[in-house]
């Protein structure tokens, strides 16, 4: 939830928070804003895209080129409606501090009602504004304080998340950073530093980069930075690299991030298994869990916790370890995780999924997990992530950088590490070194398979034009194919606005069959597995009431053809790896009627990419 940069060197910092701002507006896209000192410290807002904002810069004649030092954000609304006067930065009364905030203060209306009472007045509806009147107050009162103290002070009154960059005209060689619940990272140049919420924003500039921790600030200023705790302990941090490219978050010719990587899905497979699978030899290496396959394997019971498309990941990942490992599995939305007072032990294993590695609801259950003495192991994207320096042991997904809102490539990714886990968990357990090469063999092929999907987007186009007017969806799969039937419809209802249901294909006739009419779009997943003959029921049944039907089905199944409206073949598989193969088609329809209906698919309406507040 929003996005944070911010830079002191030598540049001009104009550009440089422009430029960050635009890789970060995945993260929020409602308003922006940015502040530099020149002497005096400026502040420009505008609602809406990065684009509105460079539009307000150009018309402002200039006065805010050729600082040096700046910080800027990009805002997905949790206070206030979006609009110039609840964008930030915001400042305090003076106009001699600015402050820039991601996350939610849990406390702010008793911070708000005092402050009030001391006579400072609010300018926004937000909760971050309280920041930057709590920080004025303090410094006011006591001057020899300086900001990094006055900060420090302020955050002992505050409860709830934040991530934070803070300047002053008092102060105008450093910017202070805090971070609790919310990523930030310092990206190290030559004489100059970056801060951004994640390396987007960082990497066309240096790939140094160290990430602060929950509970800790820094003082950045052009020649050095500080870290600290809250409690102003220094702290030594380690050097990191950003581990992609500029060109992977580009959108390499592809009209929007989404269709690119959605296109990108084949390589990403490659990657996921690259060093990891022995074909020959029946084995599976995950080095990030390697200490602890004995503990692994030994559980009495694994939980999964995620949120969203993670979620869906996880029901197939449910599905994969009970099958190959016979390991009971349960999977919780991460949100609902440690309100229900869970029965977990040491025994357990709680495995958790988040793209970002940022994901609040998921920190959450991670950390309570954590507490009741169970092992936890993280299974994310971002290298450097809260969740991968959190969990005891773990796996990344080497996707490389998502940018697009609605997650695609990293749902195979992540389908594709729990197919890897599940067979690891097995071996010496309940399948052979051969039985393993098999299903190994099996996975090696989807790459290819994935291509040829690919290949049929121009058909799924043209099935796109019959529904984009459509007003619902059902989404129907059984086995293996239920999750990506609910993968298939929020990836719908996401990026196009279409309500959009997903059910167990069984579960029709227990509800969910009254909505259907002649209005009624309906999608099958009917791969010929053990639950196809009774897939193909559901469409009679739909058929006969006149609901216009969808079908996936393994190529060479033409006999399907007279029972739907429209086909889409892919490539036969065995069960465990068609998840991989079945959400191609549904992802490149769900973009399409989303395009056709003029929606912005890199940026859906209400939506952000990481959600880190609760």
């Amino acid at each position: 939830m929003c996005g944070i940069v911010g830079y002191i060197g030598s540049r001009n910092a104009v550009d440089v928070l422009l430029s960050g701002l635009q890789r970060l507006e995945y993260r929020g896209y409602d308003s922006a804003g940015i502040a530099v000192l020149n002497g005096k410290l400026s502040v420009l807002k505008q609602k809406g895209g990065v684009s509105e904002l460079r539009l307000a810069l150009d018309a402002s004649g200039g006065y805010m080129q050729g600082a040096t030092i700046g910080i800027g954000h990009t805002r997905w609304a949790t206070h206030g409606d979006p609009s110039n006067r609840n964008a930030h930065p915001h400042l305090n009364s003076d106009g001699s501090i600015a402050l820039i905030h991601n996350g939610i203060i849990e406390n702010y209306m008793s911070l708000k009602k005092d402050l009030v009472s001391r006579g400072y007045e609010f300018r926004s509806d937000t909760d971050s504004e309280v920041l930057v009147h709590l920080i004025d107050s303090i410094w006011s009162e006591k001057p020899e304080l300086g900001l990094e103290a006055a900060v420090r002070a302020a955050l002992y009154h505050v409860e709830g998340a934040y991530g934070l960059c803070i300047i002053s005209q008092r102060e105008p060689d450093r910017i202070v950073v805090a971070r609790k619940g919310s990523p930030l990272v310092i990206g190290i140049g030559q004489g100059e530093y970056f801060i951004a919420s994640d390396g987007a924003p960082i990497v066309e500039h240096t790939k140094k980069v160290v990430y602060l921790s929950d509970g800790e600030m820094a003082i950045v200023t052009k020649d050095d930075y500080t870290i600290k705790t809250i409690e102003n302990i220094e702290q030594a941090k380690h050097v990191s690299e950003i581990d992609f490219d500029i060109a992977e978050i580009e959108k390499g010719g592809f009209e929007h991030f989404m269709l690119k990587e959605i296109f990108e899905q084949p390589s990403v497979l490659e990657d996921v298994m690259r060093g990891r699978v022995r074909l020959e030899e029946g084995q599976v290496r995950l080095g990030g869990i390697e200490d602890y396959l004995d503990r692994l394997k030994m559980s009495s019971r694994v939980i999964i916790c995620a949120c969203g498309t993670s979620w869906h990941a996880g029901l197939i990942g449910e599905y994969l370890i009970e099958e190959f490992a016979r390991i009971p599995v349960e999977v919780d939305y991460a949100s609902e995780f440690r309100y229900r007072n869970p029965v977990i032990t040491k025994d357990d294993v709680v495995v958790v999924i988040s793209q970002s590695g940022e994901t609040a609801d998921t920190l959450a259950a991670l950390r309570l997990a954590r507490e009741k003495g169970a092992l936890v192991m993280g299974i994310c994207n971002v290298v450097g992530s809260t969740i991968a320096r959190e969990t005891l042991c773990g796996i990344y997904t080497h996707a490389g950088p998502e940018i697009g809102v609605a997650s695609t490539k990293a749902f195979t990714a992540q389908v594709t590490v729990l197919y890897l886990l599940a067979l690891i968990l097995s071996k010496g357990r309940t399948m052979s070194r051969d039985e393993i090469r098999l299903y190994l063999k099996e996975l090696g092929r989807v790459p290819e398979k994935v291509e040829r999907i690919l290949g049929h987007s121009d058909d799924i186009l043209d099935i796109a034009r019959n529904y984009k007017d459509a007003r619902n969806f059902l989404y129907l799969g059984r086995g293996y194919n239920f999750p990506v039937a609910l993968e298939g419809a929020l990836k719908l209802k996401e990026i196009s606005y279409i309500h959009a249901e997903g059910y167990p294909a069984a579960e029709m006739k227990h509800g969910p069959i009254a909505l259907i009419d002649e209005d009624m779009p309906v999608i099958f997943i009917a791969t010929r597995d053990n639950s196809y003959n009774k897939v193909i029921s559901n469409i009679e049944e739909v058929r006969s009431r006149k609901g216009k039907v969808i079908v996936i089905a393994n190529e060479g199944d033409e006999e399907i053809c007279r029972l739907a409206d429209h086909v889409i073949h892919i490539p036969a598989a065995s069960a465990p790896v068609t998840p991989l193969l079945s959400v191609l088609p549904l992802q490149l329809l769900a973009y399409h009627i989303a395009t056709l209906r003029g929606c912005n698919v890199d940026r859906p309406r209400n939506l952000a990419k990481s959600v880190t507040v609760e």
